[in-house]
């Protein structure tokens, strides 16, 4: 097992933004974490990773805990935020070099800068990328370590058809060599093409865990957009 969390809660305040969720990732396994603005997903992944306090029954990643083994968890797990912000006089190489001293082993990156459709932008000011670019570099630095696990914070917004579903593959591919990945995703199809489970939350609290397919029964719905729309309670705004 990649990651297992057993009843883990956050409390801002008086004010509870997950309450007691659970869910484990296998090696070569991607569970979609879904839910509306505010749903808790994002407190979810900070919880995790350590980031933000928590309650839990357990919480460990590769068998060992975020919160004692913080070192020996960095070198094995990437994490691609919603927003990476990037110095302004920075460029894609010195970038990736900064991030490569980071860890004690690291991917070829020509190789990468090529997988990502980012070869010959090395010199080019991130600041000074498109949306697309800077979003495909910001997943190539998750993934320069080449780490057994990957967060990956609304993964395609802002890209095209074209980039989104090279993304995929590239990522789908990764998979079948065993990389665990959470994604936090709004887009259905993106959830299809990647994830084997689901798990919505509505209010910080679990309302649907299992495969799409066991959605669709569970909802009584026809298509994954409307299964979602159903569980995390926002069809009744349309």
């Amino acid at each position: 097992m990649v990651l297992k969390v057993e009843y883990l809660s956050v409390t801002y305040a008086q004010k509870t933004a997950v309450n007691r969720i659970s869910f484990q990732v296998k090696s070569g396994q991607v569970i979609g974490l879904l839910g509306a603005n505010g749903a808790g997903k994002s407190s979810s992944i900070a919880a995790v990773l350590g980031i933000e306090k928590s309650t839990h029954d357990e919480l460990v990643i590769m068998d060992k805990s975020p919160l004692r083994n913080r070192k020996e968890i960095f070198e094995q797990v990437g994490v691609q935020f919603q927003e990476t912000h990037f110095q302004d006089k920075l460029t894609v190489s010195d970038a990736c070099e900064q991030w490569k001293s980071l860890y004690k082993k690291t991917a070829d990156v020509p190789t990468l800068l090529q997988t990502f459709g980012l070869a010959g932008k090395e010199k080019q000011l991130i600041k000074l990328l498109s949306g697309g670019e800077r979003q495909r570099l910001a997943v190539l630095l998750a993934l320069i370590h080449e780490p057994k696990l990957v967060f990956l914070d609304e993964l395609t917004t802002g890209l095209d058809t074209k980039a989104r579903r090279m993304l995929w593959k590239h990522l789908l591919a990764m998979k079948a060599d065993g990389l665990a990945i959470v994604l936090t995703s709004h887009y259905m199809d993106e959830v299809e093409a990647l994830c084997d489970e689901i798990l919505i939350l509505r209010e910080g609290q679990t309302v649907f865990h299992g495969t799409i397919q066991e959605a669709l029964v569970a909802s009584g719905k026809t298509t994954l957009e409307d299964a979602y729309l159903h569980f995390a309670g926002e069809e009744e705004q349309w």
